[in-house]
Parts: C-alpha cells; structure tokens; sequence
C-alpha cells in the first residue's frame, strides 16, 4: 500500500470535493498519483449512474440566469432522487454551477445540450458525474431553454417558492419604451407566474399537438354519438373551443383577472405604456 500523505488527501479532496476517506481510498488504489485518484472518483461516479440508470429523479431545482443586459435569459432544472439531496449544499452549488453553463451553452434548448458544454474544459455531464460520486444518487438535467431578444421586448421569469417549478416569458413590443414600462414589466411577471399555475400546453391553437387534437375531438364526438352529424359537429366544435381557452396560454381566462384572457390583458397593458405588445413564447418547468 502507497504512503499517503495527509497533504495528498487534501489535495485530492480540493480538487474533487469528495469525502476524506473516498480520497483516500482513490489514492491508495492509484499508488499515489492524484491524477489517477481524479479518474478513479470519475469512475465511481459513472459506474453509480449506470447502476441507477432506471431510477426516478423526482426531486430537484429549477433555476434561472439572466445577462447582464437581460436580452437572453436561461431556464434550467437539474433533477435527483430524493428531497434530502435536492436540499443539499453540493446539489445547490452544481445547480448555480448549470446557471452559468446555460448561459454558455451554444444551443437555445435541449437537455443533452447543456450537459454537453464546456466551461474552462470541463462538461457540465462531467461536473454532475463529480456530483454522483458523492451522493450515490442518480443526477441530471431535465429541462433547458435559452430565450434571446432580437428587438424591443423583455424576458421575465418566474420560480415557485419551493423550487420546483417555473416558467420563462418573452414579450415583443413595438418600441423599447413599452418593453421598459412598469405596466409591462408587471404583467410579465404575473402572466410568468399564471404560466406555472394554469400550465398552459402551447402558446396558441397552432402549438397543440394534433394528435392530441384528433384525440380530444374523437374523446367529445363519442359523448355524443348517436345525434345527428351536423349537430355533433356544432356541439364537439364548442368543446374545442373550451379546451383551447383552457389550454392555450393566449385564450386561457387570466388568473388575476378571469374576465379577460391573458392576451387581452396583456394587450390592455401595452396600451397603457403607449403601444403594442404581444406573447411571443414561454416555457414551463416542473421537477418531478
């Protein structure tokens, strides 16, 4: 057995962040060489993810990052197993630690694609693997979307209290005096918390799944077979139009406000301000 030092354990622990006796047990089978002791934690932590490759990861954060600017804003969730790592101080540092990898990432969406990024040489999947090693619980990124503004508009986001869950809203406005309006400015971050509460399926009829469509109106017309067919028309068409306003961000009645839909009100809002606004997209992410 190698002569290990007690400098070396804490070397190794500085670089790797993990437990003094898994330290020095990665440099005793490594002779000595701290690099190989790296690999070795490495290892550790790829084995455990393949070992718990089919578990659950129900728990978790969603977090956020803005520029500095605030013309590109990130959304991002990284899930575990269980509530008692989610609250851990090393599961929240490596959520921060996704923030900033998010911001870096070259695509605008897709989970695979964060994990893949590089930061001073280092994958995010890498840092996770890290991560793994220490917790023994399966780690990974479940949701990522990256908004850019390409003219007048804003980004807003918005993080239920337990961390759960969250949404992402970009508005377009006609000048950069109604992006930067108050009356703008609120209704975001309203409608950015309707969004978490209403879980809207698309942005408008156009983003609904068809088959999820066909679905529902084959679901309706078989309430009511046997009717004539120009009436089971008339009746699974205003089905639709109540499952679209239930649905649909734009349609769904305001949950401030349920007299007016969310585009109106936010329309109402532009007009305040002097001009015009609209919804451009949104996302909504939930742990679990």
């Amino acid at each position: 057995m190698a002569d290990i030092s007690a400098a070396d354990v804490m070397k190794l622990r500085k670089i790797t962040g993990q437990g003094m006796m898994d330290c020095k047990a990665a440099l005793n089978e490594s002779g000595g060489d701290v690099d190989k002791a790296v690999e070795i934690l490495r290892r550790k932590g790829l084995a455990t993810m393949a070992k718990r490759a089919e578990r659950e990861t129900s728990e978790g954060l969603v977090i956020t990052r803005a520029a500095g600017d605030g013309r590109t804003t990130v959304l991002a969730c990284l899930c575990c197993e269980t509530d008692f790592v989610a609250k851990s101080e090393d599961f929240k540092a490596a959520a921060a630690t996704m923030g900033e990898y998010a911001m870096a990432c070259t695509q605008d969406e897709g989970a695979q694609n964060l994990a893949e990024t590089q930061l001073k040489g280092k994958r995010f999947a890498d840092l996770l693997t890290e991560l793994v090693s220490k917790t023994g619980e399966k780690t990974l990124v479940g949701d990522y979307a990256k908004f850019t503004l390409s003219g007048p508009g804003l980004i807003t986001t918005y993080i239920h209290f337990n961390g759960k869950v969250g949404a992402m809203v970009q508005i377009d406005a006609d000048s950069e005096a109604v992006s930067g309006s108050e009356a703008i400015k609120k209704v975001a971050a309203d409608v950015a918390m309707h969004i978490t509460a209403a879980k809207p399926l698309a942005l408008d009829h156009s983003g609904i799944d068809p088959d999820i469509v066909a679905r529902e109106k084959a679901i309706f017309a078989d309430q009511i077979k046997g009717k004539p067919a120009e009436i089971v028309d008339k009746i699974v068409e205003g089905k639709m139009k109540k499952f679209y306003a239930e649905n649909c961000l734009l349609d769904q009645p305001f949950v401030k406000d349920d007299k007016k839909s969310v585009a109106e009100v936010v329309a109402e809002a532009a007009r305040k301000a002097g001009g015009q606004a609209k919804i451009a997209r949104f996302v909504r992410f939930e742990v679990g």
